[in-house]
């Protein structure tokens, strides 16, 4: 696979993995029972995340469109996106 590709399918992964993160912190945010102070964080969370998501998809446009891409921002962007939802799934089974 060449650099490219492999750029372009981290992309998609990091893209998934955010917007999968910035659902589970508006559906926690969405819930009632939580306290006013973790509703906020949870809403917080959610809009960072989906800005990120925002990003990534940007940055996958990029790369799609002109074939400017960088391989390492790619690779960091998923990792990063795959352990903030990984994060935040493991807070939300914690929570009530």
């Amino acid at each position: 696979m060449d650099p490219h590709t492999l750029t372009v399918v981290t992309l998609v992964a990091a893209l998934i993995a955010q917007a999968l993160a910035a659902g589970l912190c508006a559906e926690m945010f969405a819930r009632p029972v939580q306290p006013a102070g973790e509703r906020g964080i949870w809403l917080a969370l959610a809009i960072g995340a989906l800005l990120a998501a925002l990003h990534h998809g940007y940055t996958l446009e990029l790369a799609v469109r002109t074939g400017i891409f960088d391989l390492r921002q790619a690779t960091l962007a998923a990792l990063s996106a795959m352990l903030i939802a990984t994060a935040v799934w493991g807070f939300r089974r914690r929570s009530p």
